[in-house]
C-alpha cells in the first residue's frame, strides 16, 4: 500500500518520535476518525474482562490512557489497579493530564517502557490490555512472550487491533475511506502527513486476524478468540495464559 519502505519501520525512537509529534490532536482524531466509535470498542474490551475490582492491569501501548481509564471507569467494575505502559513521553504527559482529572485516577500509574520489555515482573498482572498498538510494536512475537510473562496463570489478555470488513461492498467503502479520505483528514488535523500514510500501511502490513490468533496459541495462550467489532473493522481478540489445571489468581 506503500512505495516508502522506510514508512513501515518500527524502530522504537521512530514509532515513539512519530506519536509524540502528533500527541496534541490524537485523542480528537480518535473520535473523529472513528465516528466515535473507538469508545464503545474500549469499553468491549474492558467488559470482556470481567473485572471485580480486585485485578492488577496493565495496558501496554497505552498511547495518552483512554483504555487503562476505562478499566478503571466503572466503580462496580473495574480494576483495583491499573498500569498504563508506552514509549512516547508526550503522549503519557497528556494521559497524566486526563488521570489528575479523572475521580479515579489514583488506581492508575503511567511509565515508559517498551512492550517488547515490560518493566514488570513475572506473573504480575491478573489482565493485560493493547488498544491499537500491537502492530506498532517491532516484534509482536516477543511482546507476546513478555505479555505471557507478566500475566499470572489463567490470567487474560484483549487487544483491539483494525481488521477488516467481511462483505464484499464494506471492504470496498472501508479501503477506500481507510486509504483515501483516512489519511487526507488525519494530515489536515495533526499537519504531521508522516503518521495518517503510516496508519492505513501499517494495519495493510499487519497479521491477519486468524494469524494474530495463531502467534498467541503458539506463544502459549488457549481459548484464544478473535472478535469482529462493527462489521469487522476492528477485531477484538481474547486469551487466556496458559497455566496449572485448576490455577486460581491470588490477588
Amino acid at each position: 500500500m506503500t512505495d516508502d519502505p522506510g514508512l513501515l519501520r518500527k524502530d522504537a525512537r521512530r514509532i515513539a518520535g512519530m506519536f509524540d509529534a502528533i500527541a496534541p490532536r490524537y485523542d480528537t482524531l480518535n473520535h473523529l476518525l472513528s465516528a466515535g466509535f473507538d469508545r464503545r470498542w474500549r469499553t468491549r474490551a474492558i467488559d470482556a474482562l470481567g473485572l471485580t475490582g480486585r485485578e492488577t492491569v496493565v495496558d501496554l501501548c497505552t498511547g495518552t490512557g483512554d483504555l487503562a481509564l476505562s478499566a478503571i471507569r466503572d466503580p462496580a467494575a473495574r480494576a483495583r489497579r491499573v498500569v498504563g505502559i508506552d514509549f512516547a513521553g508526550a503522549m503519557l504527559r497528556l494521559g497524566a493530564e486526563k488521570q489528575q482529572r479523572h475521580p479515579a485516577g489514583a488506581s492508575l500509574r503511567l511509565m515508559r517502557g517498551d512492550a517488547s520489555r515490560i518493566p514488570l515482573a513475572d506473573a504480575s498482572a491478573d489482565a493485560v490490555t493493547i488498544g491499537f498498538g500491537i502492530r506498532n510494536v517491532e516484534d509482536p512475537q516477543e511482546a507476546c512472550r513478555e505479555i505471557h510473562r507478566i500475566l499470572r496463570p489463567g490470567g487474560q489478555l484483549a487487544i483491539l487491533e483494525f481488521g477488516m470488513p467481511s462483505t464484499a461492498a464494506l471492504r470496498g467503502l472501508y479501503r477506500w475511506y481507510f486509504t483515501r479520505l483516512l489519511p487526507r483528514v488525519g494530515r489536515l488535523v495533526s499537519r504531521h502527513a508522516e503518521a495518517y500514510a503510516y496508519l492505513p500501511a501499517s494495519v495493510s502490513a499487519f497479521l491477519s486476524p486468524t494469524a494474530l490468533s495463531d502467534l498467541l496459541a503458539a506463544s502459549g495462550f488457549e481459548d484464544v478468540r478473535a472478535i469482529p467489532l462493527t462489521c469487522g473493522v476492528v477485531y477484538l481478540h481474547l486469551a487466556t495464559r496458559r497455566g496449572d489445571q485448576g490455577a486460581a489468581i491470588i490477588v
